[in-house]
């Protein structure tokens, strides 16, 4: 009988609603509303699991993830996080236009807000990107108050708030510190939002966002939402610093055995770096992991085998032995779990192949691929 082809995207369900339900939990329990991020899952099916099948606000990477949320009616409140460019406005103009959706903007600095007012011809929310330690985006909290003043005094926008995002808690697998970048995160984005009230401009919005802040955040007091993202799926990154189990891993890739190097002691797949990447973050805290880790394909209970060296379209998988020729004979799949589920989920799949709590395909699920 003839197997489906590889490599696929594999999505746990069963898995993925019980990480749903944590991080409502966990939302709950701080007081601030979920704003699940979208742009590891891409996916519209997810996204109404992320809420737990009611509708419910979003945070989106791409204008073409933000237009396939707004055409299925699975949010209208939608939070476009990469700063905005005049190029975006007339797609954003549509959205509301045809389907009543609010979608929020991000800015970070006068000459961008002059550029995409420029561009509007219709009112845009915004929120002004604190940045509170990454040095990626954004401003620090004293120099939000301009750029507040500069989106209030434009002609089509309209001053929503502020978010911020504490990417440099990723770095570390000490949960103190963990809490106390939360904490930073979290006084950063008030500490602003304060300010910009204190000069008598609006702030209703003041939102965090990163899975360790949220998961060890110490409180969240001033803060009216949270955006995390991969919380949903995980990945060996998370899990090499102790983020979340094996048990919690949502995301996979199925892959056939394409051949058997005796004479180089390997295994041959066909995932290479284009289905699971290059990312090789989790070897900071789990030496040895290199491109993944292998399960078995049925149950995806973890084999004692990496991905030790990828190409464009194959995957080298060192034995200790040579039992795993016969254990992984040529023609039988394994599970790849990869390092980073946001890189390996873009490689161009289109489709998650969902799985149940026995490990059977039950549905696809459309992806939300490219930004045009």
């Amino acid at each position: 009988m003839t197997g489906p082809d590889t490599p696929r995207l594999l999505l746990d369900r069963p898995r993925l609603e019980a990480n749903a339900a944590r991080l409502r939990a966990r939302c709950a329990e701080l007081g601030v509303a979920f704003r699940p991020h979208f742009k590891t899952p891409k996916s519209v099916d997810v996204l109404r699991a992320a809420h737990g099948g009611i509708p419910g606000p979003v945070t989106v990477s791409t204008m073409k993830e933000a237009e396939a949320v707004a055409a299925s009616g699975a949010a209208t409140d939608i939070l476009l996080a990469a700063t905005a460019i005049p190029a975006r406005i007339p797609r954003a103009e549509a959205l509301a236009r045809h389907h009543g959706t609010r979608l929020l903007l991000v800015l970070d600095s006068a000459e961008m807000t002059g550029l995409v007012d420029a561009a509007a011809s219709a009112p845009h929310d915004v929120l002004v990107e604190v940045d509170c330690g990454e040095h990626r985006a954004g401003v620090p909290p004293k120099a939000a108050l301009p750029i507040a003043r500069a989106v209030h005094g434009s002609r089509h926008l309209r001053l929503a708030g502020v978010m911020t995002h504490a990417g440099h808690s990723y770095a570390t697998d000490d949960i103190q510190k963990i809490a106390d970048l939360a904490e930073t995160e979290r006084a950063a984005a008030v500490t602003a939002a304060e300010a910009i009230r204190a000069a008598g401009l609006p702030c209703p919005i003041v939102s965090v966002g990163s899975t360790p802040t949220l998961l060890y955040a110490r409180h969240l007091h001033g803060v009216t939402e949270a955006r995390a993202g991969i919380a949903l799926l995980w990945d060996l990154a998370q899990h090499s610093r102790g983020m979340c189990t094996w048990d919690d891993l949502a995301l996979s890739v199925l892959s056939t055995v394409i051949g058997h190097n005796r004479s180089g002691m390997s295994l041959i797949l066909d995932a290479g770096a284009l289905a699971l990447s290059k990312d090789v973050s989790a070897n900071s805290f789990a030496p040895g992991t290199a491109f993944g880790a292998l399960a078995d394909a049925a149950t995806g209970a973890r084999l004692p085998l990496q991905l030790g060296t990828v190409h464009q379209e194959h995957g080298t998988v060192p034995v200790p032995d040579e039992s795993w020729f016969a254990r992984l004979p040529i023609g039988s799949t394994v599970r790849v779990y990869p390092n980073h589920a946001c890189l390996t989920a873009a490689g161009g799949y289109g489709a998650f192949d969902v799985l149940d709590e026995s490990g059977a395909t039950t549905s696809r699920w459309p992806r939300v691929d490219g930004w045009h």
